[in-house]
């Protein structure tokens, strides 16, 4: 989501196809995930409905477009949407903002074939409030075939269907289909001390003491779920200004053609030269670094060199590639404590080991907090690892990054 990684390396098979595409029925029993399919290819609802089925969710209906998907809504209320770009009458892009309207919390997934224009458009639903997006095969065959597709088209319904219904289990008994669920009571300040036990919701977890100041020479940023909009929001908080002091490198969990996208958006947004790393590229300041989808992004330097970026086409690291592992671990052995470092949401625990060669290194690392994260995998794992020296929320990360790249106190 844009967000989680859809350039995973292939996991077991789940259990085979068997039986007849899933057809729309009643409302299922109480804290069952509901999910509505929006698609207008006949061969893709069949096979997802049944795939969902098969994985024990229930599947409330399959529209051949939006206008379908949107009055099944009226009488399903479905938990997850799986909807997708390009279809006749009302496509997926007019009927995002009319589901959301009509039911705030609901957690539509977009749906596209990997070309540039739907990277574009996918991108763009992310920021109107999609939560995330999953880049289909190219043809009915290959997603027949796709046990990767599978995977991460199960592995997305449970996540964020898991998300509404905490969601459900927190609003009024009496709330009408499509009410806004009562907010969550607000998160516990972080204590003075250091290195006093936080709880952010769920997950106990223990601060680290802070860094000793060093001005950083270098602003690293990992994500997943969630990411490119919490990394638009994070950059234009810093601000243009404090972002041309030093180079910037981001890994965000994505498939080639999205990230090359990925990259415009940001410099669209934030004002300043955004492009995918490209082999023996020297840093500059001012510059944002995108690692490219399927492909490794880490750095080479030191002994008087001149840190440049090295790309590799190794194995997946945390099921992932890019990795953020792979650019931390560099980044700590070349910077050392001259680095700015923040873990925004994600699946996983991808970043946790180089957040350690960063902390080792003397460098701070923050961390997403969970009542803003889209997923709390990523900088979940940092914080319960005790590496980060601050969990804060999406709103306060950029400021609190300024400060630190600024030398301003917190």
């Amino acid at each position: 989501m844009l967000a989680a990684p859809l350039n995973l390396a292939p996991r077991a098979p789940l259990k085979g196809p068997a039986g007849a595409p899933v057809p729309a029925g009643p409302q299922p029993a109480p804290g069952q995930i509901r999910v509505l399919i929006a698609d207008d290819s006949a061969v893709v609802r069949g096979l997802v409905a049944r795939w969902i089925g098969e994985a024990g969710f229930n599947v409330v209906g399959t529209a051949s477009n939006g206008r379908i998907a949107l009055e099944m809504m009226s009488r399903h209320d479905p938990d997850v949407v799986l909807l997708d770009i390009d279809m006749p009458e009302l496509d997926g892009t007019e009927a995002l903002p009319r589901m959301l309207a009509a039911s705030p919390t609901l957690q539509v997934v977009m749906m596209s074939t990997l070309t540039t224009r739907n990277a574009d458009i996918s991108l763009k639903c992310l920021a109107l409030g999609a939560v995330d997006y999953l880049a289909k095969p190219e043809s009915n065959r290959g997603v027949t075939t796709s046990d990767a597709f599978r995977a991460e088209l199960v592995e997305r319904v449970r996540l964020f269907g898991a998300v509404r219904a905490r969601g459900r289990r927190s609003a009024p008994v009496s709330a009408p289909a499509f009410h806004e669920p009562a907010a969550p009571a607000p998160a516990p300040a972080v204590p003075a001390s250091p290195a006093a036990p936080v709880s952010r919701l769920s997950a106990p977890f223990t601060l680290r003491p802070k860094a000793r100041p060093t001005t950083p020479r270098v602003l690293l940023i990992g994500s997943s779920t969630g990411g490119p909009r919490a990394v638009n929001e994070v950059l234009e908080k810093i601000g243009a200004a404090t972002l041309r002091r030093l180079p910037t490198l981001i890994v965000q969990h994505m498939p080639p053609i999205f990230t090359a996208v990925f990259a415009e958006h940001i410099a669209a947004r934030v004002g300043l030269p955004a492009a995918e790393g490209k082999a023996d590229e020297p840093l500059q300041p001012g510059r944002i670094y995108v690692a490219p989808g399927g492909r490794h992004m880490g750095l080479v330097g030191g002994a008087g060199r001149e840190p440049v970026i090295r790309l590799d086409d190794g194995p997946p690291v945390n099921f992932c590639r890019p990795a953020v592992d792979v650019l931390f671990k560099d980044a700590a052995a070349i910077f050392g404590p001259a680095t700015a470092t923040v873990i925004l949401t994600g699946m996983g625990s991808d970043g946790t080991h180089g957040a350690r060669a960063l902390v080792d290194a003397g460098g701070p690392v923050l961390a997403q907090d969970e009542a803003t994260s889209t997923v709390w995998g990523m900088p979940g794992s940092v914080a319960k690892a005790g590496l980060a020296q601050a969990v804060l929320p999406l709103a306060e990360i950029g400021p609190a990054l300024r400060n630190l790249i600024t030398g301003q106190p917190a």
